[in-house]
């Protein structure tokens, strides 16, 4: 894992979907025994322009990222979340944003087709680049079947 002078990092992408939850839980589990910190990252992208028209409203988009990513760790973790999971809001696609937090991490954890509130920060296609791409290992994490938290 990591260098004896660091401490260990493990990324989580995170978009709200139950199968990025789910990551946050797993990723906290990994990290106790490890005592590794555990950086949660959200990203969020403006809309994409067509033709020279601006489209009204946008402002809320990293406002909106930003509220997902509390609610996320709060299903994770409830009101007292650990002290050493980190939170991290990016501007960016997550694909890029994601492979690219990887090169300093030691373990990157997404969630598998998470369709969550803020639609297309971690779809399939972005778990998929991840496991082809990152620098580092990747686990991906399934929406428990019964729902519960395990």
């Amino acid at each position: 894992m990591a260098a004896d002078n660091q401490a260990t990092r493990i990324v989580v992408g995170v978009d709200g979907s139950e199968a990025s939850v789910e990551a946050l839980r797993q990723a906290q589990r990994l990290a106790e025994p490890l005592h590794a910190e555990v950086e949660a990252m959200a990203c969020w992208e403006y809309p994409q322009m067509y033709d020279g028209y601006v489209m009204v409203g946008i402002e809320g988009f990293e406002e909106r990222a930003r509220q997902i990513l509390e609610e996320s760790i709060a299903k994770a973790f409830g009101p007292a979340k650990p002290p050493h999971v980190k939170t991290r809001l990016v501007q960016g696609a997550a694909r890029s944003t994601l492979i690219e937090a990887s090169k300093g991490a030691d373990l990157l954890v997404v969630g598998r087709r998470g369709h969550g509130g803020f639609g297309g920060l971690l779809l399939g296609s972005v778990s998929s680049a991840c496991v082809a791409h990152a620098r580092c290992p990747v686990l991906v994490v399934h929406t428990p079947v019964d729902g519960s938290k395990h």
